[in-house]
């Protein structure tokens, strides 16, 4: 799709002054999913919703051996493959392509139809990976709202976009966990400094482009607090894609994994990058919009 108006300019070569959202956090109503109207109050507020008990226990140990296979069988030159600086895997994107048990759980009552409620309409799968944080050496995620990285960089007109974070191991304080500023969904911080030419690998290992300065950083923790989002494996952390967000590095000995899952509104395809070169693969930004798990009508 062609180039439109940009209400939300990022990647400048000077600070401009924080903009308040214009889209809704939460497009759909009580009786149009799984979530209760408090539910969808608590998340319009904070930008986030925890969901325990997302996947069974049963679901557990199959999906641990699911990441393992994945890793051990795909190809060291597969881009879809990031690895830590010391060697171990950080990620694999498309595992809903790659594995047809990361796929059923895209499928689940207690997944996709949470997905549509909050946004409102059929959705695709923007982007999908499973993130995997080894104990003593894994890295963490430098704070920053994917809404400014799907925007500048694939093009997404609108924040109507969600992911939705699904623990395969426990999640403690001390292990590296989510950890987001509640509210600061509300505003689109614009970044300065202009996406380098190899914006499509950069920001997978380290976070350095699109990241909002010290300064604005101090004066929203001040503003929104910081919480830590913690719980046993199988618990669904689904955030809204402009809420700032990072994570420490894991210096326990004990892992951290997740199904991570991007969810956009058919209604919102990507467009041109607003403030990159050209676009993203497709396994880090999908630009076909077709509604996940929606039967096509039947040939005539």
């Amino acid at each position: 799709m062609p180039r439109v108006h940009d209400p939300y300019p990022t990647r400048l070569g000077h600070a401009i002054a924080p903009i308040p959202r214009a889209e809704p956090t939460v497009w759909g109503g009580p009786h149009d999913g799984p979530l209760s109207q408090a539910e969808l109050d608590g998340y319009e507020q904070a930008g986030y919703l925890i969901r325990p008990g997302t996947l069974g226990e049963d679901w557990l140990p199959p999906l641990r051996h699911e990441l393992e296979r994945m890793g051990a069988e795909l190809d060291r030159d597969d881009p879809r493959v990031i690895y830590e600086p010391g060697g171990s895997i950080r990620s694999v994107f498309e595992p809903h392509l790659i594995s047809d048990l990361v796929a059923e759980v895209v499928g689940l009552e207690t997944v996709i139809p949470v997905a549509r409620q909050l946004l409102g309409s059929d959705v695709y799968i923007h982007q999908a990976r499973i993130n995997l944080m080894p104990g003593f050496t894994g890295t963490g995620f430098y704070w920053h709202s994917d809404f400014e990285t799907w925007h500048a960089e694939d093009g997404m007109p609108a924040m109507r976009a969600v992911s939705c974070s699904i623990a395969l191991t426990d999640n403690y304080p001390y292990n590296g966990p989510l950890m987001v500023l509640p509210g600061s969904h509300r505003v689109f911080y614009p970044c300065v400094g202009a996406t380098p030419d190899n914006h499509h690998t950069s920001s997978l290992v380290r976070q350095e482009t699109g990241v909002p300065d010290h300064d604005t950083l101090t004066k929203a923790a001040g503003e929104y607090g910081i919480e830590q989002l913690t719980g046993p494996a199988g618990t669904a952390i689904w955030f809204d894609s402009n809420l700032l967000h990072g994570s420490g590095s894991n210096i326990t000995p004990l892992p951290r994994s997740n199904v991570f899952l991007v969810f956009n509104s058919i209604e919102n395809a990507l467009t041109e990058p607003f403030a990159a070169p050209r676009p993203r693969p497709e396994y880090l930004a999908a630009r076909t919009a077709e509604p996940f798990g929606v039967n096509p009508p039947p040939v005539s």
